[in-house]
């Protein structure tokens, strides 16, 4: 790939990135508003209400996983190293920061975890 693809290859995944850290932070934040509403005062309705509590905290934290994610992504790109292997150094396939732009590893490092 040439520098001039490649720099637009980045400038299009920053662009991604941001989009998609602009969804995932809205998200967040509407979990967060459900998490704050007060329990219902019908004890039958707060069982209900606090298991509803239990999944959104598990999606939030999925989220905050995410957003790290992503964050880290446009770090390596502030710093050059995007499209950098994290573990090993080599290249990133293009076609894997395609499908999935906050890629900080290579596909064989990230079989390896799996």
């Amino acid at each position: 790939m040439t520098n001039t693809a490649n720099a637009a290859s980045t400038t299009a995944s920053r662009t991604r990135l941001e989009s998609q850290l602009a969804e995932l932070e809205a998200r967040f934040s509407h979990l967060e508003r459900d998490l704050d509403e007060p329990l219902n005062a019908d004890s039958s309705e707060q069982a209900v209400e606090m298991e509803d509590d239990q999944s959104l905290e598990a999606q939030a934290l999925l989220v905050t996983r995410e957003i790290v994610s992503v964050k880290r992504a446009l770090a390596r790109i502030e710093d050059g190293e995007y499209g950098v292997c994290v573990r090993c150094g080599g290249d990133i396939n293009p076609k894997r920061l395609d499908a999935r732009p906050e890629a900080a590893l290579c596909i064989h490092c990230a079989s390896k975890e799996g």
